[in-house]
């Protein structure tokens, strides 16, 4: 079944407060899949999935809060969220976080601790975070 075919599916278990499926209701009024698209309602329910802790929520809800999709544009927001999704261990919000902190972005400058997310993330197999602390401790 296609995501827009699921989409009453997912939208009875999300309103029921299933994490998993309010992050795929998100994905389809993000992409307007068996939904007339709203960013809005989209970034809504990824909120709802990140306040229980659903770590993918967390970081999508950040790349909203960084590009003021559905909800204000909000660094310090995004950042908040991309912390609770690299606590969780997700490698790519580690990733991410990393960055922050290497150009504060949403963050003050803090090249030890843009270090320290890179290295969790690139010790867990995370590419781009292995590609980034080979170049910045070859700056060093």
């Amino acid at each position: 079944m296609t995501r827009a075919e699921n989409f009453e599916v997912w939208k009875k278990a999300a309103e029921r407060g299933v994490p998993e499926d309010q992050v795929q209701l998100g994905i389809c009024y993000f992409l307007g899949a068996g939904v007339s698209q709203d960013v809005t309602a989209g970034a809504g329910w990824y909120l709802k999935a990140a306040e229980q802790g659903h770590a993918e929520a967390q970081l999508g809800l950040s790349e909203c809060y960084f590009n003021g999709l559905g909800v204000p544009h909000d660094r310090g927001e995004a950042v908040k969220w991309l912390r609770e999704a690299a606590r969780q261990g997700h490698t790519e919000a580690q990733y991410q976080l990393g960055q922050c902190y290497f150009t504060g972005k949403g963050v003050p400058e803090d090249k030890a601790e843009a270090v320290k997310w890179l290295r969790k993330a690139a010790e867990a197999g995370n590419h781009l975070s292995q590609d980034l602390l080979s170049e910045i401790e070859g700056r060093s």
